[in-house]
């Protein structure tokens, strides 16, 4: 972790290609700072889980899906607080120039919808062949992992080879999430960001 910074679009997407992200000490809080963990998440596209019961449950495709229709919708409810997070790590300032990053093509959400209701989703950064899940939240049932499954799918329609999760954490491993050291990680994003990627803006 390095001391706190002022965030531009410039300097995050530098950040990003060199292997850091920025996270803020709280909602309320100021200070921004950058992270380059000793071991870094990663969700492996090629063999990436869904599990069972999920699979059940979106053969009756409860949600509408939409890519980058309410991207600062998105941020703004994931950095809300919930039950199970009652502090998150996106500040004004964090969701401010994310919502630029959007703007030039590099941030995208995908949104899971309830009867005109955002009621789940996620965003993160595209970057070469690399995409770097930032955030998600969920105020319906599996809505989240739903939006979860569809964004490895455009990933891999897209031609990405590498998802980023920062972290590894319970609710990811279910679906192959891994952790590698950050040597490796660094190799991996090298030969990412070579690669000319595109993130599909539509669920075809």
């Amino acid at each position: 972790m390095s001391a706190r910074t002022t965030l531009t679009v410039e300097t995050l997407l530098f950040a990003y290609s060199q292997g850091f992200f920025p996270m803020a000490e709280g909602r309320d809080s100021d200070s921004v700072f950058w992270f380059d963990p000793d071991q870094r998440g990663i969700l492996p596209l090629d063999s990436f889980y869904v599990p069972k019961r999920l699979r059940q449950i979106m053969r009756n495709q409860p949600y509408q899906l939409r890519i980058n229709s309410q991207f600062d919708q998105v941020v703004r409810l994931c950095g809300e607080s919930a039950p199970d997070r009652p502090e998150t790590w996106i500040n004004p300032q964090i969701a401010e120039v994310y919502g630029q990053l959007h703007l030039r093509g590099h941030a995208h959400s995908v949104e899971s919808w309830l009867d005109g209701q955002l009621v789940g989703g996620l965003y993160g950064v595209s970057l070469g062949g690399a995409f770097f899940g930032e955030s998600m939240f969920s105020r319906a049932t599996d809505a989240s992992k739903i939006a979860l499954v569809q964004l490895v799918r455009l990933l891999r329609e897209g031609g990405f080879v590498l998802l980023d999760s920062q972290f590894l954490t319970d609710h990811l491993a279910q679906f192959g999430a891994t952790q590698v050291p950050r040597v490796e990680y660094r190799e991996l994003l090298k030969q990412a960001l070579q690669i000319k990627a595109r993130f599909i803006g539509d669920l075809r």
